[in-house]
């Protein structure tokens, strides 16, 4: 069992953020939410994967919503967090407790509200994932590669209501119910699901990526000590690639039926100078295009530094003038898979191209 100090935990949330393609929620949402909790005296421990009882109990936890979570009411009047109270509910529901709590994705909020949760309740974070960088929807996981049942569901809001579904036909069914509850509640609920013991879901989770998040993190905060594009400094370390280096010069937004739509142009700086990017994400980047040429696609990841800032940039926070580098990543090899791809990859979102890997596309 890892300790964490405040340190640890910035740079978690700041690897997580980073590593989130563009969605995941807010950056200094999370870093505030991290702070609260340990000036309320609470602490935090991170559970390697070789520790786990084989019978613990775990929950995967998160808030969903189109844009960031917790961006309308943090705490209900017990000051808890819907996030806690749906863990909470959970072990009501099975009349036991928990051993510890799974960050349902790699984000600057989900990431940050999951390792909130566990410390208020006790409990450590597990160093693991379901879906290793951050996703739209609730099917996009490892779980629902694997068939893991995503239920029983636990859906808790700031207005104090509290949900149980304790079947669903399936993950997609999940996903309209949980966002439709999100839309019915100034667009944010606290949720948990995939309750299960730790020899089911070990088998579908993404091991380590908490420290490879503190991991990013580090990288990061060294390289902005140096004054350096930390852009660079990661993809030679994590085996990725240089995308494109411009300035943005549009961008377009939509709320709808619970996600945030958009897209962002990039006019080309250096060698990418004379042409154009175009990224569309589904909260998170999906697609992107050069000169109208399919890019770069999920699963792999793509991401957005702000150069003015060198922190990453969350979509809805992307304005025109803005100094850009967008660097990817590989996806883990189960995204890259048949199903993964059929899950996560373009046709999906309804682009009708086949799935191009990233090292056979970069230019």
């Amino acid at each position: 069992m890892r300790k964490l100090n405040r340190q640890d935990l910035h740079d978690i949330v700041l690897g997580a953020a980073v590593l989130g393609t563009g969605g995941g929620g807010s950056l200094e949402e999370g870093l505030k939410i991290i702070d609260e909790a340990l000036d309320d005296g609470f602490k935090f421990n991170l559970a390697c994967p070789e520790e786990i009882p084989e019978d613990g109990y775990l929950g995967t936890s998160y808030g969903l919503g189109a844009v960031s979570p917790m961006d309308t009411g943090d705490f209900d009047k017990s000051g808890e967090t819907a996030e806690t109270r749906a863990m909470i509910a959970m072990e009501k529901y099975f009349n036991r407790e928990f051993y510890g709590v799974i960050a349902t994705e790699l984000g600057g909020l989900n990431t940050a509200a999951a390792l909130v949760t566990a410390a208020r309740l006790g409990k450590p974070l597990i160093d693991a994932d379901p879906t290793g960088r951050s996703v739209p929807c609730i099917q996009h996981t490892f779980y629902y590669l694997k068939g893991i049942p995503i239920y029983p569901i636990t859906v808790v809001n700031d207005y104090g209501d509290e949900m149980v579904l304790p079947y669903t036909s399936s993950d997609e069914r999940a996903e309209l119910l949980v966002r439709a509850a999100a839309m019915a509640s100034n667009d944010f609920v606290g949720v948990v699901d995939h309750p299960a013991k730790w020899r089911v879901l070990k088998e579908a989770l993404f091991l380590n990526t908490i420290s490879w998040c503190l991991e990013v993190g580090q990288l990061v905060r060294e390289a902005q000590k140096k004054s350096q594009n930390y852009a660079y400094s990661l993809v030679e370390k994590n085996n990725g690639y240089i995308l494109f280096e411009g300035i943005v010069s549009k961008t377009d937004r939509e709320d709808k039926n619970g996600f945030n739509y958009g897209n962002i142009y990039i006019e080309g700086l250096g060698r990418f100078s004379g042409k154009t990017m175009q990224i569309w994400y589904q909260n998170e980047n999906i697609m992107s295009w050069i000169d109208d040429d399919y890019y770069i696609m999920s699963p792999d990841l793509i991401n957005i530094v702000n150069n003015g800032k060198n922190l990453p940039l969350l979509n809805p926070d992307a304005e025109i003038g803005m100094n850009v580098t967008v660097f990817g990543l590989k996806a883990f090899s189960a995204w890259r898979s048949e199903k993964g791809i059929e899950v996560l990859g373009p046709k999906f979102f309804n682009f009708d191209i086949e799935y191009k890997k990233i090292e056979d596309a970069v230019l």
